[in-house]
């Protein structure tokens, strides 16, 4: 049989209160009695019941967070970043995967709010009207982590996509390709994907170029899908030598399907990623890539979410933290 905190009163001849009040940790207890009721505790195995005590406290001390791909380096960094913090102020995470299916994701909201989690931190492709309309209605506090709220109504965490997009496709240029390929990850609704085709757009038009449709590659965020894409880059008449691809993932695809056909990687033609994963440096050649903080988003969603649990002062509920490139072996040295 389970083991209650009515027992443990009994075998430490206290009240009830005293035995709760030694395990919140209330310092309203004599140091004999606080002795002598966590060794009962010990000896006993008694082990407080989280549900009972967040029926009574109304705070059950755990986040729901929701992710695309629990197997993608890019979305475990960001979930390291919420653990840590969520550990840091004594939090517990429940996880789920939602697979970018929406029917799943809207689903896995609703799963996280009857499971009376206190904070929702929410990664997703896309954000539709339905994920608004569910999220604001929410009963806890939301925030996003990585994922683009268009209508800047929900607290979110990212980095400027359109400005590093376009610095992305701008160093291509600079280093000789006046319209380099785009391999994009494109989702419908999806705003992060828009503001890195808006940067992108930008660089080219800026480089007074008119964008040829036919440089643009739609993918599906998979390594395979980059393998493809290289494939499709190699079948064009007089290809350009640079191609901008908005992830690392399918990135090492792209370099991977390149080299497969002879074709040398920055030599011939030259490759820069997004997100900046460890997987940039695992490649040969070393991949050039926009560094976006993963971890930090992560951390500072959840702190984001523990100021609104706390009730505490937020100065800006939409982050927008630093992003850089690094240039690495895949793109030439000037």
């Amino acid at each position: 049989m389970n083991v209650t905190i009515y027992d443990v009163a009994r075998e430490a001849n206290v009240s009830m209160a005293t035995v709760s009040r030694v395990v919140n940790g209330n310092p309203n207890v004599k140091p004999a009695t606080r002795k002598k009721v966590l060794n009962t505790i010990e000896r006993l195995g008694y082990r407080p019941n989280a549900v009972a005590r967040g029926l009574a406290s109304k705070k059950t001390t755990t986040v729901g967070v929701i992710i695309p791909d629990i197997s993608s380096i890019f979305f475990s960094e960001l979930a390291r970043g919420i653990d840590d913090i969520a550990t840091m102020y004594n939090y517990n995470i429940i996880l789920s995967n939602s697979d970018q299916n929406k029917d799943k994701e809207l689903r896995l909201i609703n799963t996280m709010f009857e499971k009376q989690v206190d904070g929702l931190i929410y990664m997703g492709a896309a954000i539709t009207e339905d994920h608004v309309n569910q999220l604001k209605t929410s009963p806890v506090p939301v925030s996003l982590a990585a994922t683009v709220d268009a209508s800047n109504t929900i607290p979110s965490v990212n980095i400027d996509y359109e400005i590093a997009a376009y610095e992305a496709t701008t160093l291509l240029i600079q280093n000789g390709t006046t319209h380099p390929i785009y391999v994009t990850a494109e989702d419908e609704d999806s705003a992060v994907s828009e503001r890195k085709y808006s940067g992108y757009v930008r660089a080219i038009k800026e480089a007074n170029q008119s964008v040829n449709e036919e440089y643009i590659i739609q993918a599906d965020y998979s390594y395979e899908s980059g393998m493809e894409a290289a494939e499709e880059i190699l079948n064009m008449n007089d290809y350009p030598k640079a191609v901008f691809v908005s992830t690392d993932e399918m990135a090492l695809g792209v370099i991977h399907g390149f080299q497969d056909k002879g074709v040398q990687v920055p030599e011939d033609i030259e490759v820069v990623g997004f997100d900046n994963t460890r997987l940039a440096t695992m490649v040969r050649p070393t991949l050039s890539t926009v560094v976006q903080p993963m971890y930090d988003i992560g951390a500072v969603a959840m702190r984001l979410l523990t100021k609104f649990m706390n009730n505490e002062k937020v100065d800006e509920q939409n982050v927008v933290l630093p992003h850089r490139i690094v240039e690495r072996n895949s793109t030439k040295a000037e």
